[in-house]
C-alpha cells in the first residue's frame, strides 16, 4: 500500500507544479491574438490602397478639368481631356475611369459639342466629374460590394 500512496504522491506533485507552471502562456495568447491583429493590419491597409485611388481620381479629374477649360479653341476638348486624365493616374485602370463632361450646366456628349460649348461660354463654368470602382475586401469579404469613388472639379472657361 505504501507504493501506491508514494505514486499518488508523486503525481500529485507533479500535476501541482503543471498547474503553476506558465511558460508557454504568452505564446497561446499570442495565437488567440494574431489573427485578430492581422484582419486589423489587412483591412488598414486596403482601406489605404483605396484612399489612394480616391486621391489618383481626384487629381486625374483636376487635370482633366483644367484641361477642358483651356480648350475653347480645340475641336477635340473631351478626347484631350480624358487622355490628360488617364495619363495623370498611371495607377489607376485607364477603362475603368468614366469621366462626364458639362458646360454651364449642360452635359457635353462629343467633341463637337463641347468645343461649340465651350468657345461660346468664356467665362462660364466647365465641370468635369470622375468616377472609379473601389475595392474595401479584406481577406475574402467585400464590406462595399458597390463602393463607388467620385470626384467633381469645377473651372472657369478661359
Amino acid at each position: 500500500m505504501s507504493n501506491i500512496a508514494s505514486r499518488q504522491r508523486a503525481l500529485t506533485r507533479r500535476s501541482g507544479g503543471l498547474a503553476q507552471d506558465r511558460s508557454g502562456a504568452a505564446a497561446v495568447e499570442f495565437g488567440l491574438i494574431a489573427p485578430i491583429l492581422l484582419v486589423m493590419l489587412m483591412a488598414i491597409i486596403q482601406f489605404g490602397l483605396t484612399l489612394n485611388n480616391y486621391l489618383e481620381l481626384t487629381d486625374a479629374v483636376r487635370v482633366a478639368a483644367r484641361n477642358f477649360a483651356i480648350s475653347g479653341t480645340s475641336t477635340t476638348p473631351m478626347s484631350s481631356s480624358t487622355t490628360a486624365a488617364q495619363n495623370s493616374a498611371a495607377n489607376l485602370t485607364a477603362s475603368s475611369i468614366t469621366l462626364s463632361y458639362s458646360v454651364n450646366g449642360a452635359a457635353c456628349t462629343s467633341d463637337s459639342t463641347c468645343s461649340t460649348a465651350l468657345a461660346a461660354d468664356a467665362g462660364d463654368t466647365a465641370s468635369v466629374t470622375g468616377t472609379y470602382p473601389c475595392s474595401l475586401s479584406v481577406m475574402g469579404v467585400n464590406f462595399a460590394p458597390s463602393c463607388q469613388l467620385s470626384s467633381t472639379t469645377t473651372d472657369m472657361v478661359e
